[in-house]
């Protein structure tokens, strides 16, 4: 499971990645189509769709001459069952950091403070 969320936060760390996979939210689309916004050749384009390939994020379909793109949610779901699992933890600092700025606002007035 470690290698499997290396490979997926890996692959996201990388902006144009991201953009691709944000692109592929809209529908497939081919290597031609993916690289249109960015200044970079096809062969480059192709090595970040591999590692999003590898990460397990899209899959590229075969059909005739063209190898569409689409995206794979089971790579987003392995990352976001690992993410959920340190909720509680963000929840439980929620209402600790209320109280810690109560006492903040209560200093500053006895300070004479806004």
């Amino acid at each position: 499971m470690d290698a499997r969320l290396d490979k997926i936060f890996g692959a996201l760390s990388n902006p144009t990645r991201r953009a691709i996979l944000a692109r592929l939210c809209d529908g497939e689309a081919t290597v031609l189509e993916l690289a249109e916004p960015f200044e970079m050749s096809q062969p480059a384009i192709s090595r970040h769709l591999r590692v999003l390939e590898e990460a397990g994020l899209i899959t590229r379909g075969r059909e005739a001459q063209t190898r569409p793109c689409r995206l794979d949610p089971g790579g987003l779901e392995v990352a976001a069952e690992w993410l959920e699992t340190y909720r509680p933890h963000w929840e439980g600092t929620f209402p600790r950091l209320d109280v810690l700025l109560g006492k903040l606002q209560a200093l500053g007035a006895r300070l004479g403070g806004p």
